[in-house]
């Protein structure tokens, strides 16, 4: 399929959909990241590293882009998938452009991707979990793709009581998107805990590897305070490695 056009406050973005609108390709038209001076940076709402489009291949300090994320998070759905389909079938694993678009898009956009994450290909909204990557790019300021990434959790079981619990590894920094997106599904935002990270470029990581140690925690069931995450150790060689497997 051709490359269709995006708008989203204004801005126009390029993404090749697939079935049911998922992406096959990289999104964003904007030129690489810069750091931001001051701040725990370490991720883009854009791309891979210029060998590999897909992500399969990261650096050893190298920035997560979203498509870092979205192989991450594919691999994740299809080991849920073979292990506890029934979880699976409960939760979303977001796109981060999807995710971006819910929180930074119009209305209509962020309707849109809402419905495109939620339902399940019979149309029906059947997502009790939702795991939304957070990112503190601008939708307006080419020159502002962000610099950060978070993540929030939404456990959507009781739809009229809706808690999105947010995990950043760098605190207070993803504050403002988080809650944005947070009042967009319709969820109460609740701080969580999550190891503070120790560098300035493995705050995608730590999203990464928190939804898959929440995951394992939920489909277990047995941990103590599940949704603490304090303990938390990135593993970046794991994420490299993954892919390749």
């Amino acid at each position: 399929m051709a490359p269709q056009p995006v708008s989203i406050n204004g801005e126009t973005y390029s993404i090749t959909l697939g079935a049911r609108g998922r992406r096959g390709a990289q999104f964003i038209h904007h030129p690489r990241p810069s750091p931001v001076p001051g701040a725990q940076i370490g991720s883009s709402v854009t791309g891979a590293s210029s060998g590999d489009r897909r992500g399969r291949v990261l650096g050893a300090r190298e920035w997560l882009g979203d498509v870092h994320i979205q192989r991450d998070y594919e691999l994740l759905s299809q080991e849920l998938w073979a292990s506890n389909p029934n979880l699976a079938a409960r939760t979303r694993f977001a796109d981060p452009l999807q995710a971006f678009r819910v929180g930074q898009g119009t209305t209509a956009e962020s309707l849109s991707a809402f419905h495109q994450i939620v339902d399940d290909p019979n149309g029906n909204d059947t997502a009790d979990f939702l795991f939304l990557p957070v990112n503190d790019a601008s939708a307006t300021d080419l020159n502002h793709r962000g610099s950060h990434w978070s993540l929030l959790l939404v456990d959507r079981r009781d739809r009229n009581n809706q808690v999105a619990y947010h995990y950043d590894s760098a605190p207070g920094h993803n504050d403002r998107p988080a809650a944005t997106l947070a009042e967009r599904v319709g969820a109460n935002l609740q701080d969580a805990l999550i190891r503070e990270q120790s560098n300035t470029y493995d705050c995608g990581v730590f999203v990464v590897d928190g939804t898959r140690e929440l995951v394992r925690r939920m489909a277990e069931g047995s941990h103590p305070d599940p949704l603490n995450l304090s303990d938390l150790r990135a593993n970046r060689r794991a994420l490299q490695n993954r892919p390749r497997g």
